[in-house]
């Protein structure tokens, strides 16, 4: 009884059946999309994150690369700099030498002047003494003239010695000198009188009896053949041994 009462079911049991055997498959194909969907999707992110991640690193090179490009352009401009510094240096250290020679010779001439200006000790006719500067310059001035035959000039410069130093070590012999540029004048009168000071003031001298010949001379020269004549005959009397003395007696024998 059973099976009567299913048999008209069959049909429609049937149909059921394939009906869902249909779509089973189609629901599984829809499943298969969607993940095939997510799995794209989720690829395609990763890419894009790859994608950018390749960009940063990028920009990082590239930024890097800038870093390193100034780097090398500072690198390059310091070396420039230092060249320059080296440059200046050595230049530098040129002018200190040049300075450091500049000052070494002021150095030099400011003291040899000082050494000028300084009391100079000198030794004239076997005699020591300290004269200043100005005092010595004055002196030798006046023997170059005379060593020079410019009598005008070494008697003006004698005597301006002799009365700007009145107590100089150069008294005797600039009186001496003195005596003999006036007789290349021929100021026979006042080389006598210079004279005299002079053998007055130092009898002693080693030149007193050049002196003492010169007095005659000018005395024979103003025509005073007796004060000269005795003149050489008192020389010969005190420098008995000089070579003046000797020239004395020749000069009595022409005065006779």
């Amino acid at each position: 009884m059973t099976t009567r009462l299913l048999r008209p079911l069959m049909p429609a049991v049937l149909a059921a059946c394939g009906l869902w055997l249909a779509v089973s498959p189609a629901r599984a194909g829809l499943f298969d999309d969607d993940e095939a969907r997510r799995a794209i999707l989720d690829l395609r992110a990763k890419v894009s994150q790859n994608e950018q991640q390749i960009k940063q690193q990028a920009d990082q090179i590239q930024s890097l690369q800038r870093s390193v490009l100034d780097l090398s352009n500072q690198t390059e401009q310091l070396r420039e700099d230092l060249a320059k510094l080296r440059g200046q240096d050595e230049q530098l250290l040129r002018d200190l030498a040049d300075l450091q020679r500049a000052m070494h010779d002021l150095k030099s001439g400011v003291n040899d002047r000082m050494r000028k200006l300084e009391p100079q000790q000198v030794n004239v006719d076997g005699k020591d003494f300290t004269v200043e500067a100005d005092e010595k310059a004055a002196y030798d001035d006046a023997m170059n003239s005379l060593r020079g035959g410019d009598f005008d000039r070494a008697a003006s410069a004698l005597a301006g010695l002799l009365k700007r130093y009145p107590n100089t070590g150069y008294a005797d012999s600039a009186r001496y000198w003195l005596g003999n540029a006036q007789y290349g004048q021929r100021d026979y009168k006042g080389s006598l009188a210079t004279f005299k000071a002079f053998l007055a003031a130092a009898p002693d001298h080693p030149r007193a009896a050049e002196a003492m010949l010169a007095v005659a001379n000018c005395q024979a020269e103003l025509k005073d053949t007796k004060g000269a004549k005795r003149t050489l005959e008192d020389l010969i009397k005190r420098y008995p041994k000089s070579e003046a003395a000797h020239a004395a007696k020749e000069r009595l024998v022409a005065l006779k």
